[in-house]
């Protein structure tokens, strides 16, 4: 439980007990802090562990019911798994601290302690970045034992460590630090008033994991080069299991991916995840005209797109249908950045204009690049074609990936024997100047009721053809395939023999029998031992 001192009451006990004992660390009751302020990324160790280093320091508050003590308990949620531990040098402020000079900004923070700032990965990615459920349940920010006297130790020269189950974790101290803990206070007074009680959480170093119930995970924060060697002491806590399940009704529920259980364990080995697919060389990234490398392609070629459109709708993106088409080759997938063409509707003066000699339509097939696919506003109207034989041969040989058409396809047959997926609203044998005047590449378009820019990933397959924007296509890539690994999963215990009610959807308790596998893969590959 909290202690129900006030924060004056406490910072004045804290000053009474230092003058009282003249030493450089006292124990002392929890403050409730008004404000608790993390750090995403600060340390080398771990910007390197995630693959990518911050240019200046980003922040998410913490509630302060939050705050924790030592030989406490941290509640794993039901129907959760990636509870995971991160070890941090905790800051006090001491007196109020507002647009204070990087010089100063030292002396504006009254002690120095440990905690262990929980954090809930299944609820990540519903939080969008803000943290506030992932990082903000009860007892996840738990601080102390005893508070070191900042006057006494250099910033610099600070020692954070962290045990699980007795087992060294992390070691790391602040002369691995990005952004030095000055510069947070500095940082963060420029916006607004830092006040006495404030924490500061400083950011984890490499090592975080997940932990589950029962273990016991203790933090310490040292200097061990000053003066009689101040100690936070280590800080206990204790994982215990919920019982009470998320309410459907009320909010959205815990999910994982690929990229959660990776960054939440530390690695794709260390969470029972098979090898990524290799990612293509640099010189080959660099000529790809978009965000999408072969690395990522790879996985949105695994990926279906049903899955993928369920993960796009996760996240607010409704209308990334391209309805009404389907592909003239069987079984065909096809995924690639979009090169746009639009065709407006006929008119004889503009078909005049527009419509002859190196017209929109023979310039855009002109100009695919390899592994593009040209999309094609038709305005769904199948009553003439919008690319016949000639040019899917001109696409195929400059290496297109496909064509997505909400119009028709001249020489259907022709088409297929060329090889070139192409995505249509069926076969028509009118030519482009029955219906259509080309009139504009590379620029935004509509296509089967979705609006598509130049440069959005397009991924086919039989269930239809989807929208994707650049930068959600990784994270949409992942989430699926983790999704894909769960229902195949579910679908082994179904052909066990087990009923669909409580398994499909997952409930509290087939989750944590999910939750398990990692553990009893590697228990697995021990007992099998080493491969020959």
């Amino acid at each position: 439980m909290l202690a129900a001192d006030t924060q004056d009451d406490i910072r004045f006990r804290i000053r009474r007990t230092r003058a009282a004992q003249g030493g450089a660390s006292v124990t002392a009751s929890v403050p409730r802090p008004g404000k608790i302020i993390a750090i995403h990324i600060s340390y080398a160790s771990r910007a390197d562990q995630r693959g990518r280093r911050p240019a200046a320091p980003s922040y998410f508050f913490k509630p302060a019911s939050s705050v924790g003590v030592t030989r406490g308990t941290v509640e794993r949620p039901a129907g959760t798994e990636l509870l995971a531990f991160e070890g941090e040098i905790a800051l006090i402020i001491g007196t109020a601290a507002r647009r204070v000079a990087l010089s100063d900004a030292w002396s504006h923070v009254g002690w120095v302690t440990a905690s262990n700032d929980l954090g809930l990965y299944d609820l990540r990615a519903n939080d969008k970045g803000s943290n506030v459920r992932s990082k903000g349940g009860d007892g996840y920010t738990p601080l102390g034992p005893e508070y070191i006297d900042a006057r006494a130790v250099d910033p610099g020269a600070l020692r954070v460590r962290a045990w699980v189950n007795g087992e060294l974790r992390q070691d790391d101290t602040t002369a691995g630090l990005i952004f030095t803990l000055p510069q947070l206070v500095a940082d963060l007074s420029q916006h607004f008033t830092l006040e006495p009680g404030d924490v500061i959480l400083t950011g984890t170093p490499a090592g975080s994991s997940v932990i589950v119930p029962g273990d016991v995970v203790e933090i310490e924060v040292d200097a061990p080069d000053a003066p009689g060697a101040p100690s936070s002491g280590r800080l206990v806590t204790t994982v215990v299991q919920g019982e009470v399940p998320f309410d459907p009704e009320i909010g959205s529920l815990p999910a994982v991916d690929h990229l959660q259980r990776t960054e939440a364990w530390g690695s794709r080995e260390a969470a029972g995840l098979p090898p990524e697919p290799p990612a293509a060389p640099q010189a080959q990234r660099d000529e790809t005209p978009s965000a999408l490398n072969e690395y990522l392609r790879a996985k949105l070629l695994a990926a279906p797109t049903a899955g993928l459109s369920s993960e796009l709708r996760k996240r607010g993106h409704h209308s990334c249908f391209i309805d009404g088409v389907s592909s003239n080759i069987p079984g065909a997938k096809i995924v690639g950045t979009a090169k746009t063409l639009r065709f407006v509707p006929f008119r004889e003066d503009l078909f005049a204009s527009h419509g002859g000699g190196y017209n929109a339509q023979k310039r855009a097939f002109d100009a695919v690049g390899e592994g593009e696919i040209i999309v094609i506003e038709a305005r769904g109207d199948a009553s003439s074609g919008t690319l016949g034989d000639i040019l899917a041969l001109r696409a195929k040989v400059r290496g297109a990936a496909g064509v997505v058409t909400d119009g028709g396809v001249r020489d259907a047959d022709a088409v297929t024997e060329i090889g070139l997926p192409v995505f249509s609203k069926g076969a028509h044998p009118s030519v482009l100047g029955r219906r259509h005047v080309p009139w504009d590449v590379d620029v935004t378009i509509s296509c089967g009721g979705a609006a598509v820019q130049p440069g959005d990933i397009i991924v086919g397959d039989a269930d239809g053809v989807i929208v994707i924007p650049p930068a959600l296509a990784e994270e949409v890539a992942d989430a699926a395939l983790a999704q894909e690994e769960e229902d195949a999963w579910i679908a082994e215990q179904v052909a066990t023999g087990h009923p669909v009610d409580g398994l499909f959807p997952m409930n509290a308790e087939w989750r944590a029998t999910y939750a398990l596998r990692p553990a009893a893969l590697a228990q697995e590959a021990d007992e099998e031992g080493p491969r020959t």
